[in-house]
């Protein structure tokens, strides 16, 4: 039953589960804040729940426990939905004032349409519920030019302020630096942005320098099970010495036909190579470019059937050069036909050199693991596999917000990356 005050008061509720509280609808900013208002004016409300079939009992319906602001920019509705989606999972964990935003036509008179909802999660039968409030707004006209000024109004002073942008920002722009001159942390995913994302990525470095706001990638943070495997071989003492000593850095990744290298997007590739060399303290000497000249590379993918073929590399790759004690470091980002997701890491491969000794070592992973192979002198020395299961949205929003401030791991990764791409752009 929905009270007139948009209240959901006889919903079934499941513990961990969210359920709608309210939902109302506004057609102003001054609309909005005062059924944010009315949400909570009646968040004491006692409501009978039946337990178990026999005893009824009274349970309290716990007031608004927000512990940050979350701001959403959509471009098209399911991609608000999917986040809405998302962030109901993290309610019990990560409450927070959430306003998912969809600009529209910004031509014409302004206007806006809100849609405000609060969604419980009751963490167990006997204890109090959990809530939140999460504000559709579709704006269009000057509104939907001027995101800012949309949502400024409506966050909880004095609550950090993370911004979710899952498609692609325009960075640089004058409504794009607006936002972010309003947020502690930008959420973005590098792995969907057009083309080979290296522009974006050299612009977003930008920004990382030019204002103090963290940045949380999905491209970056998914790819914490590969480190966590590259780091455990080197954990090994007698692996550990030739840590200083590596010469070479080669990502293979997908691309579904000959001509995908040219527009698939290698950021995730990128990120590993980054992430490594800003670990050991290399320098770019050669920024990457298209790799020319030899035989074209082939490598094993699955053809139809499941069965391996050896298929010619569509393109050399590109290389670029890093430097690290006075030695030089080749990279080389490299794509192979395969059935994955474009741009998907297939392998890492590392080559050392120390005292006349070689080190050779190849990561893979799969949907639920890390694998490890390592040869010394030619001499297959360690083979190991890690349970590791890609991470959900949930999970990398989760970590996202609970990264806390700038992490310097991710900040200096991003550099890397942006000056083996080219460069920060401004």
């Amino acid at each position: 039953m929905t009270t007139s005050g948009g209240l959901i008061a006889d919903a079934p509720v499941r513990p961990n589960e969210p359920v709608l509280r309210w939902r109302s609808r506004a057609r102003s900013i001054e609309e909005v804040e005062q059924e944010l208002a009315r949400i909570w004016a009646q968040s004491g409300l006692e409501r009978k729940v039946d337990a178990d079939g026999d005893h009824v009992a009274d349970r309290h319906i716990a007031a608004r426990t927000s512990v940050m602001n979350l701001v959403v920019i959509a471009g098209r509705p399911e991609v608000g939905e999917r986040c809405a989606s998302t962030i109901q999972r993290l309610v019990g964990r990560h409450p927070s004032r959430t306003t998912i935003v969809q600009p529209a036509d910004p031509d014409g008179p302004s206007w806006l349409d809100a849609v405000i909802v609060a969604h419980c999660i009751m963490p167990r039968p006997d204890a109090p519920e959990t809530c939140a409030e999460t504000v559709h707004l579709t704006c269009g006209g000057e509104a939907g030019r001027h995101l800012d000024a949309i949502v400024a109004p409506l966050l909880i002073h004095d609550l950090p302020v993370t911004i979710w942008w899952p498609d692609e920002p325009s960075f640089g722009s004058q409504p794009v630096n607006d936002l972010l001159d309003m947020a502690d942390r930008l959420v973005v995913d590098g792995s969907g942005w057009h083309g080979t994302g290296l522009t974006q990525l050299r612009k977003m470095a930008a920004v990382a320098n030019r204002q103090p706001i963290a940045i949380s990638d999905f491209a970056m943070v998914r790819q914490s099970r590969w480190r966590e495997a590259i780091a455990a071989i080197f954990d090994i003492p007698d692996f550990l010495p030739y840590l200083r000593h590596i010469r070479r850095i080669a990502v293979t990744y997908a691309v579904r036909d000959e001509f995908g290298a040219e527009t698939t997007n290698i950021v995730k590739p990128l990120y590993h190579a980054a992430w490594l060399g800003s670990r050991l303290g290399m320098k770019v000497t050669k920024q990457l470019a298209p790799m020319t000249g030899g035989a074209a590379r082939k490598a094993p993918t699955r053809g139809r059937g499941g069965r391996l073929s050896n298929l010619a590399n569509p393109s050399a790759g590109l290389g670029a050069t890093l430097r690290v004690d006075r030695t030089d470091v080749a990279v080389v980002i490299r794509p192979v036909l395969s059935e994955m997701p474009s741009g998907t890491t297939i392998r890492i491969e590392l080559l050392a050199d120390w005292r006349g000794s070689e080190l050779r070592a190849d990561v893979t992973a799969e949907q639920e693991a890390v694998h490890v192979r390592v040869w010394q002198d030619g001499v297959h020395s360690l083979e190991r596999g890690f349970t590791a299961p890609r991470k959900t949205d949930v999970d990398l929003l989760a970590e996202a917000i609970e990264a806390g401030g700038r992490d310097q791991v991710a900040v200096q990764t991003l550099e890397l990356a942006a000056e083996l791409a080219g460069g920060p752009i401004t």
